[in-house]
């Protein structure tokens, strides 16, 4: 496996290999074309200088065989670092020096294709070392050296001047110094800033994956730490991952609680069940009693139908709201809230309780799923009955406000303590006041209700004063 480090070193070092060839090679291009014009540019003025000075100098004394000519030549030669020779028209060398010595070449001719592209244009520069007149190749200009006799213009010879090469040569060897130790430079910070770059950056997501380690062997309080004031990408990522961390820890602390709960509400009547049916077969219940008894665990064997059917319907609302979307659809909320009421009306008469309605007399039509709301409305109308004082009123109301319909269910009872109201909605919770009171109950109630109006993105509240406590749920007009 590739580490962040190799990779962000590799792509680094790549990067400044080809910025550095890239920079060298057009440096060493124009230095070369610089230097090589200044060179060219010095070599065709000088070459300019002696053809004229030789072509005036011949007009006037007929000669150039003289001390004040070869003083003048070597003059030029030695100011300008250059080594200049004067030939015949056919190439044959009359005068060679660098401004320092003479030299004497006799019997040497220069190469006939130079001495050719003088006479066909007048002018040549390049590379050459002239046919081994020089041991190193050096930058030649030529010119010829054009003189008119009574309006004839005669070709008296050829001025060559040379500049040595070897100062571009240094300059090349220069650059390549300076661009190696360059390079040598730039490379140790960039593998000692990719380094420190990389372990700055690999550390929190070697902490996040040890920590995901953990997270697999059952360890749910771990918590990547330490990047809090980074202010960076890795700060965002450990908040995130420190959040997914804390639903993890949530969502493992209630399968925890919901594993608890659902194995006390089922050993309670499971032991009910067993300890009378045994009292019955080994004769510990008198007959006169068997009756009583039997009526008791049909209660409870109801009560545990009760707590599977819940337990299922709330296992398909969960896989409701995580794996699709909720169809909805118009309907009229009135007519589902009264069908309710008929069907609670057997238990409401029971308990002498009585309902005041105030909802709209025409159709108040609203979106959502009709089955769905009518649980949510039977839940809450059968919760109320349930812990309503006997002989009391309950009060269920629907309003329309700011494309709401506003549907709240009121009942008198004993009052719900503060700390117990946001645990109402919560799985196999029942507030302790109940407890004895709700055999029926199996806590699962209050949480569908949660569940079924969070899956239509609605809202759900409680209130407990004095004695009254009011539901309060609100669904969409159509």
């Amino acid at each position: 496996m590739r580490s962040l480090y190799r990779r962000q070193l590799t792509m680094m070092v790549s990067i400044m290999l080809v910025s550095f060839t890239l920079l060298a090679g057009a440096f060493m291009l124009l230095s070369y074309r610089y230097i090589i014009g200044e060179t060219r540019d010095l070599a065709e003025r000088n070459a300019g200088y002696v053809s004229s000075f030789t072509s005036s100098y011949y007009l006037q004394n007929r000669t150039i065989q003289s001390h004040f000519y070869s003083g003048y030549v070597a003059s030029l030669a030695r100011i300008s670092n250059s080594h200049i020779i004067i030939a015949n028209p056919d190439g044959g060398i009359l005068y060679a020096t660098d401004g320092w010595n003479f030299y004497t070449y006799e019997n040497n001719y220069l190469p006939p294709d130079l001495v050719g592209d003088v006479m066909a244009n007048g002018s040549y520069n390049g590379m050459t070392n002239l046919g081994g007149i020089f041991p190193e190749r050096r930058y030649m200009a030529a010119m010829p050296i054009v003189t008119d006799l009574e309006n004839l213009t005669v070709i008296q010879g050829l001025v060559l001047v040379s500049a040595d090469a070897t100062n571009l040569s240094e300059m090349w060897s220069a650059t390549a110094t300076i661009f190696f130790f360059s390079a040598v430079v730039v490379f140790l910070i960039s593998v000692i800033a990719s380094t420190l770059t990389s372990v700055h950056q690999a550390r929190p997501l070697n902490d996040m994956a040890e920590a995901a380690r953990k997270f697999g062997q059952g360890e749910f309080d771990v918590r990547v730490t330490g990047y809090e004031g980074r202010c960076d990408e890795i700060s965002t990522l450990a908040e995130s991952f420190n959040a997914m961390a804390n639903s993890l820890e949530k969502v493992e602390s209630q399968r925890a609680e919901f594993i608890a709960n659902v194995s006390h509400e089922l050993k309670t009547p499971m032991t009910t069940i067993a300890g009378f049916a045994e009292g019955i077969l080994d004769g510990t219940i008198p007959p006169e009693r068997e009756r009583e008894s039997l009526e008791i665990v049909v209660a409870e064997t109801r009560r545990l139908s009760r707590l599977v059917r819940r337990m299922l319907d709330l296992s398909r609302l969960n896989a409701l709201a995580e794996h699709s979307v909720t169809a909805q659809e118009a309907f009229d909320l009135t007519e589902v809230m009264s069908r309710v009421l008929i069907s609670l009306e057997g238990k409401i008469t029971s308990r002498n309780l009585d309902v005041e309605v105030q909802m709209p007399e025409d159709k108040l039509m609203v979106w959502g799923e009709p089955d769905s709301v009518t649980q949510v409305c039977y839940n809450l109308l059968d919760n109320a009955a349930k812990f309503a004082t006997p002989a009391s009123v309950i009060k269920v109301q629907i309003t329309k406000k700011d494309g709401k319909a506003h549907v709240n269910i009121r009942n008198l009872g004993a009052t719900i303590p503060a700390d117990e109201l946001p645990l109402l909605f919560d799985r196999f919770h029942k507030a302790d006041y109940s407890r004895s009171m709700d055999r029926e109950g199996v806590g699962l109630g209050l949480y569908i209700v949660k569940t079924i109006l969070g899956g239509l993105k609605e809202n759900i509240t409680v209130t407990s004063e004095d004695g009254v406590t009011q539901f309060s749920f609100t669904l969409t007009l159509a």
